[in-house]
């Protein structure tokens, strides 16, 4: 399978651009206009320009957005067939892949990724009387403005903004600026290398307290390479988990039904009804198109139907920054219903055999162990060679049991089937 959990993604070689190549020429074959942007990596205008030209020979044509967040270039498609983005999204830079939208925002679905996948070999090349032609669009400009309409800061609140160095460093700076934040930007170049890891982490941002204080800001704003996720701290420099933050968007929004992950905690379940689907943000968007009016998942994607069906980052941190301005968000927080959770991941070799061995149907949506208590959620990872565990309990000690339990079912029946 090319696709995973979200999108294509893997190691940069000549492999990833062959693909890009085919997937432009398989989309451009059914769709007449497809908007396209990347991140900021390297790699990132060489498969731009493979997909595109895919596209360009199927005979359709393509609105080119340069540098532009996920959400960006989702939001955008709304004027095209397809949207498509050049990312890896938050993993390292030796990685890309590809991104596919419709033209409400929403990831394609399953069935149109496996009709991608099986047409890669069957269109033929145009024979060069057909071919699309290439225009700049400005999905940036396009999205600032959307989300300038729908919200509104508090004038002078004083925000950190760490991009990354990531496709955000060309959007929420700047929104926020415009919208009357005194922003702060940490990491906020495009050069092409990311100066921390990209996946939005606490471990990787212990600077970010001191900011805080030496600034007086009211919260941080934190983005990964392609700005499709947002995590955040509060006022006091503490990082806020991502299920505090699902169920504080929630609150706000008054929202009465939400979409999240098996992954998610139980807590939400206490202020809203909740439907769940596998880990992945490609998932909750579809459910999102059928049932629901917002949704999320504790890695940091949050999704806002009334603008788009993407996780839109932008979005979501001038939304923070809305509440940062009227609520006090550490207070707030402490208020959130919540319980120890506990996350890991055990690099392994062969990981969707093992969860089919320990009878997965789908080796990254995994297997859930449900108790009275807790639960602990055993999955492959869509896009590296690990096998994750999440376990919650109403104390830490269930959820420190049912994480041993996750990881014991793994040991033995790696020893039974001898992978």
């Amino acid at each position: 399978m090319l696709f995973g959990s979200s999108g294509i993604r893997r190691r940069y070689d000549d492999t990833l651009i062959g693909i890009a190549l085919q997937a432009g020429k398989a989309v451009g074959a059914k769709a007449g206009l497809v908007t396209i942007g990347r991140d900021t990596r390297t790699t990132s205008p060489l498969i731009s320009a493979a997909f595109s030209a895919g596209v360009l020979a199927a005979g359709a044509r393509v609105y080119d957005g340069g540098i532009a967040p996920t959400p960006s270039i989702a939001y955008s498609g709304r004027n095209a067939d397809t949207a498509c983005m050049i990312t890896a999204s938050h993993n390292p830079e030796p990685y890309n892949g590809l991104k596919l939208f419709n033209p409400d925002g929403s990831s394609f679905s399953a069935t149109q990724q496996q009709e991608i996948e099986e047409s890669l070999a069957d269109i033929p090349w145009s024979d060069g009387k057909k071919q699309g032609i290439i225009t700049p669009s400005y999905p940036v400009e396009e999205h600032s403005n959307a989300i300038a309409n729908k919200i509104q800061i508090k004038e002078g609140l004083k925000v950190i903004v760490d991009c990354g160095n990531g496709a955000g460093s060309v959007i929420t700076p700047h929104l926020l600026s415009r919208m009357s934040a005194k922003t702060f930007a940490v990491n906020a170049n495009i050069a092409g290398n990311f100066t921390r890891p990209s996946e939005p982490l606490p471990e990787h941002l212990p600077y970010i307290p001191s900011l805080i204080t030496r600034t007086g800001s009211a919260c941080a704003i934190i983005h990964d390479g392609d700005a499709d996720r947002m995590m955040a701290f509060d006022q006091n420099g503490k990082f806020i988990p991502g299920d505090t933050l699902l169920i504080l968007f929630a609150k706000y929004l008054g929202a009465k039904q939400v979409v999240t992950t098996y992954d998610a905690s139980m807590a939400i379940e206490e202020v809203a009804e909740v439907r769940r689907t596998p880990v992945g943000d490609a998932f909750v968007s579809e459910q999102l198109v059928r049932w629901g009016d917002f949704g999320g998942e504790p890695s940091g994607a949050w999704i806002f139907p009334q603008i788009s069906r993407c996780p839109d980052g932008p979005y979501a941190a001038a939304l923070l920054c809305e509440i940062a301005g009227e609520w006090d968000l550490s207070s707030e927080i402490a208020s959130i219903p919540g319980y120890p959770i506990l996350r890991k991941s055990l690099e392994l070799e062969n990981t969707h055999d093992l969860l089919y061995a320990l009878g997965a149907v789908n080796p990254t949506d995994g297997i859930r162990i449900e108790e009275e208590e807790g639960w602990c959620l055993i999955r492959a990872s869509g896009t590296e060679r690990k096998i994750r565990f999440t376990a919650e309990g109403k104390s830490m000690d269930i959820a420190k049991r049912l994480l041993r339990k996750g990881e014991d079912m793994i040991r033995i029946i790696r020893k039974e089937v001898k992978l």
